[in-house]
């Protein structure tokens, strides 16, 4: 894994609170780039386990090679470049995204029968999640009622820094977020990201914050 991606999920594992209670979830980081279909496989064996009480919840951190997904809102007019990468129908909410390297992914498989049976809640837990990890870099991420993912503005204009995506089966979530730390952000060409025309993506290399992150102690090794 990318160091500054690796250094970004650490600072997410550091403010795992904001996830609610994390007491027995399984926290896993993925060296090397994850084939998005491998992925999709782990996640829906996962999901059926976690519901049938035999493995427990999972936050899973990875970068995937280049790729586009398509929610269950996309529309056709917004894949720009249908033969540049790979284009997966993702079965999360949400319309077209872009993964690749230098963005981490952070999938989270949590069971929402001992936790509330709230996606809105679990949505703004994530955004809340990136949010309080962006600030350890300087950087002021929002979230916003009428699009969702996390926002960082730069005078009248947002930018989208951090995708949401999520998936719910029996009340257990996987899917989950994308923050993008550096990865190449031409990519997102190909697409209109998540439907929205009128912004922009940006990255916190875009923002000169990757030499800014201020560590904090609570932070805790994956196990």
């Amino acid at each position: 894994m990318d160091h500054a991606v690796a250094a970004f999920a650490n600072r997410l594992i550091a403010h795992r609170d904001a996830l609610g209670d994390v007491t027995g979830v399984e926290w896993r980081e993925s060296a090397d780039l994850v084939p998005y279909e491998v992925s999709v496989a782990d996640m829906e064996a996962r999901a059926a386990a976690i519901l049938a009480g035999d493995a427990p919840e999972l936050v899973w951190f990875l970068e995937h090679p280049p790729l586009y997904t398509a929610g269950t809102s996309a529309r056709a007019a917004d894949l720009l470049d249908a033969t540049r990468f790979p284009v997966y129908a993702a079965g999360r909410g949400g319309q077209y995204t872009y993964h690749g390297p230098g963005q981490l992914v952070a999938y989270v498989l949590l069971d929402l029968n001992r936790r509330g049976r709230d996606v809105r809640r679990h949505v703004r837990r994530l955004e809340d999640w990136v949010i309080a990890a962006l600030a350890d870099y300087g950087v002021a991420g929002e979230a916003r009622d009428d699009r969702p993912g996390v926002w960082v503005r730069d005078g009248a204009r947002a930018d989208k820094i951090a995708a949401i995506g999520v998936r719910v089966r029996r009340w257990v979530t996987f899917h989950g977020t994308a923050i993008n730390v550096r990865p190449d952000l031409a990519h997102f060409a190909g697409i209109v990201p998540c439907g929205i025309d009128d912004a922009g993506v940006t990255s916190l290399e875009r923002l000169g914050a990757l030499r800014r992150c201020v560590e904090t102690p609570n932070a805790a090794p994956l196990s």
